[in-house]
């Protein structure tokens, strides 16, 4: 069944996005069951003609119903309705549209580095999942399963550790998590007192300080520089605040700025944890994603066995934030510790699951979705940095990366806050420096996560980049 582009009910006079009124009216469409769970909706280009809009504009609309998962583009055969939807719903009551424009997304977004979801395994991960449900392991529901992950995957994954980034995990020194979030909070939890300080890159993360601060620590940022986490300054800040207990860095690529830190650092910074009797949390979010040379084996692969270091990773930037999978590593007594505070917030993990990805890791589907991810957020750097040369040569400065999924942009005589409200107002969402700072000077830079976007959609958010730059 094709959609028939004449009978959308379109709202043209909603303020906002023209693309939000046309995915408002699909959604509507969906659920008073007009539009039947895989139905086939037209092209973006028939759309548009049969709309009098462009083509941009349609496409906007897909996309946006495809993030929320409403619709599910499949390569070469087009878009269609989900197929998790029930038939014959009724239409929902309607939800009043705010009147300012500006509490609606923009049609474009740089994220902060979020992996494209199209690209997930699905069939293959669905499959895996179906054989994990109907198990009998799972099927005879016995027991609550083990706070720190179905074995598994934790031996699936250790020897993944093991061969891909030279860690040497055994598996009962993992600990499954639902997410990098959760890992860093039980991190935390179990290496700091209440009132303790963890000492974090500035610009960093803001939701790993969240993460701290939840579980009851202080967070004190000390300066990045062009190679990472700036060795003098940690110690100066040792020597200041004794309550700093503990050190989050991300050494591969530091988040938000992209750089690796060199071996040198790297090695000035674990004598300076063994030193000082600290401990060290290691996030290595995007490990897999390295496009020039080899991967630089994590800190966790080079530290001594008895270094109290916590190595946290995450399977959701590997495929989906929506697949919600974690994980971290740590010697005993910092795991039991970790362990029990999960057990008394979430018993246990998602049990078919983390069997289903076992699967994945075991059969190399999760290497072979690697390695095409690979190639395709290649692509998309180069297309993204070859734009910006392009358009805005001389106003701006970045260092194209060796991998990870954003790229960090410094601005040239042009205030970030200034540039992100200009872009926004012309549909294209950015994060700009101040997001990743604590209380010192924001840098005038953005971080463009450019991995969710196509080529098609790079290019249009650098030209209104350009268009909304004002020296």
């Amino acid at each position: 069944m094709i959609l028939d582009p004449l009978a959308l009910d379109i709202e043209k006079d909603l303020r906002g996005p023209l693309f939000l009124a046309i995915a408002e009216a699909i959604t509507r469409d969906i659920m008073r069951g007009r539009l039947k769970p895989g139905a086939r909706l037209p092209g973006t280009r028939a759309l548009a003609r049969e709309l009098g809009v462009h083509r941009n504009t349609v496409d906007a609309a897909y996309q946006e119903l495809s993030t929320q998962g409403w619709l599910k583009a499949e390569p070469a055969r087009g878009t269609f309705v989900a197929q998790d939807f029930p038939e014959g719903m009724a239409e929902p009551v309607a939800v009043p549209v705010s009147a300012e424009p500006m509490a609606l997304r923009p049609a474009l977004a740089f994220s902060d580095g979020a992996p494209d979801p199209r690209l997930v395994p699905d069939k293959a991960l669905a499959r895996a999942f179906r054989r994990a449900v109907l198990s009998p392991a799972f099927r005879s529901g016995a027991d609550y399963g083990d706070a720190r992950g179905t074995p598994v995957l934790r031996h699936a994954l250790a020897a993944y550790l093991a061969s891909d980034r030279g860690v040497v995990a055994d598996p009962a020194r993992l600990l499954m998590t639902r997410g990098s979030q959760m890992a860093l909070f039980l991190a935390a939890k179990a290496a700091l007192n209440p009132g303790e300080v963890m000492a974090v890159e500035e610009p960093g993360y803001p939701l790993a300080w969240e993460a701290f601060r939840a579980a009851g620590a202080a967070v004190q940022g000390v300066p990045v520089d062009a190679g990472g986490l700036s060795v003098a300054a940690l110690e100066h800040a040792l020597a200041s605040d004794p309550r700093i207990r503990a050190i989050y860095v991300t050494p591969h690529h530091q988040y938000p700025t992209t750089v690796t830190m060199g071996a040198a650092r790297r090695l000035q910074l674990l004598e300076l944890v063994e030193r000082h009797g600290l401990t060290l949390v290691e996030d290595d979010y995007d490990h897999e994603y390295r496009f020039e040379g080899r991967p630089v084996l994590p800190l966790a692969a080079r530290a001594p066995a008895d270094l109290p270091l916590i190595y946290v990773g995450s399977l959701s930037k590997l495929l989906s934030p929506g697949i919600r999978l974690g994980y971290a590593m740590a010697p005993e007594p910092l795991l039991g510790r970790m362990a029990a505070a999960r057990a008394a917030i979430d018993r246990q993990g998602d049990a078919p699951l983390e069997a289903a990805l076992a699967e994945l890791i075991r059969d190399g589907d999760l290497g072979r979705h690697a390695r095409k991810a690979r190639r395709i957020y290649r692509a998309r750097r180069d297309v993204l940095a070859a734009a910006l040369s392009e358009h805005l040569e001389g106003r701006i400065v970045f260092d194209t990366p060796a991998g990870g999924l954003a790229l960090w942009l410094r601005c040239e005589g042009a205030s970030a806050d200034a540039w992100a409200v200009r872009a926004g107002e012309a549909g294209l969402a950015l994060l700009p420096g101040t997001r990743f700072t604590l209380d010192g000077t924001a840098p005038q830079a953005f971080r463009l996560g450019y991995a969710a976007l196509g080529e098609v959609q790079i290019a249009r958010a650098v030209e209104i980049l350009a268009q909304s730059w004002s020296g």
